[in-house]
């Protein structure tokens, strides 16, 4: 598995997900839409798999002494790194922008921590439509991120719409940090457990997707 995750750095990784690392900075933009910054980590996963498929990066995969599994398996561990990364470097710019009297977000929610928590909640449906439908049919790229970027836009339209018509979410979770933390905590919590248990299930499925396909 560690040869395959090397593989996936060295051959695998499409530059835009490493620069796409720097957009974490558009949490300091004033009444912008901050779950926009995940969709092009999405966007860089999209990036890896087409060039991957122009460059036949299945097929020499499959040339190497290792089992369907666990290309799968390596995939998606470099998936979440990749994700994990997103998230640690907008982080630090969340907390720069709370240091700051600034007005609150007008477009959706602050950059707080419960935000964090939804946008884990968003990966984990991104990931389990783009790759359960991906590991159907490895060339089938465009599709599959057809609906899953379909799938992201309609939870960044019901998440930002939410925290205008919704009380709870207004008073308690979209406000600045630390305000109502144990709220948000839980978001946070809940929205990591929830990543967990989508981007597993979508492992899962995506295997018995790629066992079955015929290369």
């Amino acid at each position: 598995m560690n040869n395959l995750l090397y593989k996936e750095f060295k051959l695998a990784m499409h530059p835009t997900s490493v620069i796409f690392l720097s957009l974490s900075a558009m949490m300091l933009i004033p009444n912008y839409p901050y779950y926009v910054t995940f969709f092009y980590t999405s966007l860089g996963i999209f990036f890896m798999c087409l060039s991957g498929r122009e460059n036949n990066d299945i097929f020499y995969t499959m040339t190497l002494p290792v089992c369907k599994k666990d290309i799968v398996k390596s995939r998606f561990l470099f998936v979440v790194m990749i994700q994990l990364a997103q998230v640690l470097t907008a982080i630090p710019f969340a907390y720069i922008r709370s240091l700051y009297d600034l007005p609150g977000n007008l477009i959706g929610i602050d950059a707080n921590t419960a935000f964090f928590g939804l946008a884990f909640l968003m990966m984990g449906f991104f990931n389990l439509v783009f790759f359960t439908n991906y590991f159907k049919n490895t060339d089938k790229v465009g599709v599959a991120f057809g609906w899953g970027s379909l799938v992201m836009t309609i939870y960044m339209i019901i998440a930002e719409t939410s925290v205008h018509v919704v009380p709870f979410m207004q008073k308690y979770l979209d406000t600045k940090d630390p305000d109502y933390i144990e709220y948000k905590l839980v978001v946070l919590v809940v929205g990591i457990l929830f990543y967990s248990v989508l981007t597993l299930g979508a492992y899962k499925k995506s295997v018995r997707s790629f066992e079955a396909l015929d290369l």
